[in-house]
């Protein structure tokens, strides 16, 4: 086991560099110059010259990578080129919604998610099948750029239950977290159902059966347990997606977190904010990521021995 961690991180630190080599060589790549943002138009060259020096900005990519490294190594992510307050306050005073924002979505999606695919195990090819999987189908279907406004429409505007947008009170977490619960919940159904499906086939289900133990502990005891070894891949996989769906959502909402900061930084050119929560993002995914396939190995062994004979 203790191999198999190692393994895994250090499989995790690699993937965590080259994504601070790809962010940063992509961040200044984009089309836009962050002094002409800045200063507007009207500026003189040497106005411009002269804050471009003042910046670093005239400095080449690879001197702006090693000093970015540097900074990285020291946790120090430098600052804003706008606003000139250092990096790690702006992310810090946002990071609390978005977490939040994301522990919802997950409950959202856990409480629909686990009713329906059961059920709908349970009840294979009937009505209530069918309904739940038509409904898993259309959350996955529909994007959250178009599921945000139909809830606004319906919620907000037409029966007046929850505020259009912000970050005012629990109220104001609703229709956000159920934009993006929604979506993995309808991913989650299916996953729960189709693991199930095949549990329950298992001739360990027969001899609880046959045992008569009650269907309920049936199911929650030994088949639920058995099923969730695919569904604890999927979550872990899903909660990186959850942050990167945030970005939209936040925006849609005018949530004050990590994806509308980034959003608001890549309009600016920002590069030290919009290469800061990137990173952030990506690490948070990968991490995550890495605890999920060592769960994972932790629930079955098959995972830590096929590590070790490769």
């Amino acid at each position: 086991m203790f191999n198999y961690i190692i393994s895994r991180l250090f499989s995790a630190v690699i993937v965590i560099l080259g994504v601070v080599f790809i962010v940063f060589m992509l961040i200044h790549m984009v089309p836009g110059d962050p002094i002409e943002v800045m200063l507007g138009e009207s500026a003189t060259a040497a106005d411009r010259e002269l804050l471009r020096q003042s910046l670093g900005l005239d400095q080449s990519l690879i001197q702006q990578f090693y000093q970015f490294l540097q900074g990285l190594f020291h946790f120090d992510l430098g600052h804003s080129l706008h606003s000139k307050k250092p990096v790690t306050e702006l992310i810090s005073a946002r990071i609390g919604p978005t977490i939040e924002l994301t522990l919802a979505s997950l409950l959202v999606a856990f409480l629909m998610a686990f009713p329906l695919g059961i059920i709908a195990a349970l009840k294979k090819d009937s009505f209530t099948d069918t309904a739940a999987m038509t409904f898993s189908l259309m959350g996955i279907a529909i994007p959250n750029f178009l599921m945000g406004p139909l809830l606004i429409l319906l919620f907000s505007v037409s029966l007046g239950w929850f505020p259009v947008s912000g970050r005012s009170d629990l109220s104001s977490l609703v229709l956000p977290a159920l934009t993006l619960g929604t979506a993995l919940a309808a991913i989650l159904s299916r996953m729960i159902r189709s693991s199930l499906l095949e549990i329950l086939h298992e001739d360990y289900i027969r001899t609880a059966k046959a045992k008569g133990l009650s269907r309920f502990r049936i199911i929650t005891k030994h088949a639920l347990r058995n099923a969730l070894l695919p569904v604890i891949t999927l979550i872990g996989l899903q909660i990186g997606a959850l942050l990167a769906g945030a970005v939209i959502t936040e925006m849609v909402f005018s949530w004050p977190g990590l994806g509308q900061l980034t959003i608001e930084s890549i309009q600016k050119r920002d590069y030290p904010v919009v290469q800061a929560c990137i990173l952030l993002i990506s690490t948070t995914y990968v991490v995550i990521n890495t605890l999920t396939d060592i769960a994972y190995a932790m629930l079955d062994p098959r995972i830590r021995l096929s590590t070790k004979i490769g």
